[in-house]
């Protein structure tokens, strides 16, 4: 075993499930497990004593959860956390929260239980674990309880959308949303397009958690789907998002095409169909995240008319996405994560209706 491999401590209350990821994990030559643990106790525990580079965290767990588990590594001994958890039941929205509380990446556990099972998840954890290490996560201050914005009871808006922000994520994405979305206002006739690298499973709750939060009404996007004002749409895990204008106006289009930049959805044909759909009428922003996602498509709405943000470096829990929208000639502005919202709002007044 080689100690300068990043070290990894796997926790889950499934003696079968830390044989498994153990394995994985162990056989990828990339990690090494230094430990494991059986609920969220020893977790932190063993945090203290091992001090892991990484940790896998399930949810549903005895004695102390994954969630508390979180809750206090983050707060004593701070460190980039995976989340490996189930499609449904309490794990689905107990993972959005997961990722609010600092959890930097979600691997979703397949529904059929078995070996075979277990290992098709390899290549998702490997990939979670190496965005985990690339994270930085003292970027964002940990966001404890999002608070709903006071304001009007949200509708979706009546009218179609004459105005669009479009937004792309990835790791570090669901804080980051948390803290934008509640800060964007109504009554500018646009609708708000998200892209987060999420897997299938997941938005909805996402999309719940942060209609919860907002001002604006959020839905996970379905296909056909009339494009409103005041209206944010996330797009569905394992589906590619576009929006298209038809004879009855603008509709949302899902496809399971191949994966772009190792992703689906993918934010770049989304940002292509905005800026062919909406021109000068459109704001695009790319988010924290792995890679280049996002980064094409600024610069093809830039071209189009479009206005882009990129965050920036210091707010950023991984810079890949918008330093590559940045070198990429599409971000008009770079902004903290705070400041992001102001400016997307006042743009938006400002831009010329489709």
């Amino acid at each position: 075993m080689s100690f300068d491999l990043p070290s990894v401590l796997v926790v889950d209350d499934s003696a079968f499930f830390r044989r498994m990821i153990s394995e994985i994990i162990a056989g990828s030559g990339q990690f090494r497990v230094v430990g494991t643990a059986g609920n969220g106790m020893e977790a932190v525990q063993k945090v203290h004593e091992l001090l892991p580079d990484l940790v896998t965290m399930d949810l549903e767990m005895p004695q102390l959860d994954g969630l508390g588990a979180i809750g206090y590594i983050m707060s004593e001994a701070p460190r980039p956390i995976v989340v490996v958890s189930s499609h449904a039941g309490a794990g689905t929205t107990g993972s959005i929260r997961a990722l609010e509380l600092g959890a930097v990446e979600l691997v979703a556990k397949e529904d059929e239980q078995g070996r075979a099972s277990a290992l098709r998840i390899a290549p998702r954890l490997l990939d979670a674990l190496r965005a985990a290490r690339a994270a930085d996560i003292g970027r964002l201050p940990v966001l404890a309880r999002p608070a709903r914005v006071e304001g009007p009871a949200h509708v979706r808006g009546p009218n179609e959308a004459r105005r669009t922000l479009a937004i792309a994520a990835s790791t570090g994405g669901p804080r980051a949303l948390a803290e934008l979305l509640p800060q964007l206002t109504t009554g500018q006739e646009a609708a708000v397009l998200i892209v987060q690298h999420m897997p299938r499973g997941f938005t909805r709750s996402l999309a719940e958690r942060l209609d919860s939060q907002s001002r604006l009404a959020v839905a996970e996007a379905e296909q056909d789907a009339p494009v409103r004002a005041d209206t944010a749409y996330v797009a569905p895990g394992d589906y590619h998002m576009r929006i298209t204008s038809t004879a009855t106006g603008l509709r949302i289009v899902l496809d399971q095409g191949p994966t772009i930049w190792g992703v689906r959805p993918a934010a770049d044909p989304l940002f292509y169909s905005v800026a062919e759909c909406f021109g000068a009428a459109a704001v695009g922003v790319v988010l924290t995240g792995l890679g280049r996602d996002g980064a094409a498509g600024l610069r093809a709405m830039h071209d189009a008319g479009g206005i882009g943000i990129a965050q920036d470096r210091e707010t950023a829990t991984i810079y890949g996405m918008p330093g590559a929208a940045l070198a990429g000639g599409g971000a008009d502005y770079v902004l903290g994560l705070g400041q992001i919202a102001e400016h997307a709002n006042q743009i938006l007044r400002e831009r010329p209706r489709r």
